[in-house]
């Protein structure tokens, strides 16, 4: 339901909210014919991979702060046009933000005053994340994972103690 309307030229600034301390969040940019164009991704670390592997961009800039993940389109052409998109990936899992379209100011006559729109609709606030609620299931299928991934770790601990002790009786020889 909220559109930006960005003037040509002017900075279009995003941002997505994740719920999760420790997430990664993909921007796509889907453009006016539905196909979709990676920007960049920004891991939990703050860092930053725009396409190409590269650590800038001159047209984007992309930023982390906290759960704060920023984009920004440093100078919005009409190429730019479209819906943007963020993708938070935590846990082996990818949660998808709803999409924020982006177009060029679309205003009756007599709706601006002294070159400055004020009809036109605009981003209120950041894109945030809904995670479904875990069921029941959900945990009882996690707790017995968990569980596995605990022995399996304590056997593992156990073959290495095993080890290290066969190794020191046969070094003492």
């Amino acid at each position: 339901s909220n559109i930006t309307h960005p003037e040509m030229g002017q900075r279009l600034e995003l941002e997505c909210v994740t719920p999760l301390d420790y997430s990664n969040v993909f921007w796509f940019h889907q453009d006016k014919g539905g196909i979709l164009h990676f920007i960049v991704f920004i891991s939990f670390w703050s860092e930053t991979t725009f396409e190409g592997y590269q650590k800038t961009s001159t047209y984007f800039e992309a930023s982390k702060e906290d759960k704060f993940y920023r984009l920004v389109v440093k100078s919005f052409t009409s190429q730019d046009k479209g819906t943007y998109f963020c993708i938070m990936n935590s846990y082996q899992m990818l949660y998808f933000g709803p999409g924020q379209p982006a177009f060029f100011p679309v205003c009756s006559l007599g709706s601006t005053r002294a070159g400055h729109n004020t009809s036109c609709g605009h981003f209120s606030g950041p894109f945030l994340f809904s995670i479904p609620a875990e069921t029941s299931e959900d945990k009882e299928l996690n707790f017995c994972c968990d569980i596995f991934i605990w022995v399996l770790l304590a056997l593992a601990c156990l073959l290495l103690v095993i080890a290290l002790a066969v190794t020191i009786m046969l070094c003492q020889r």
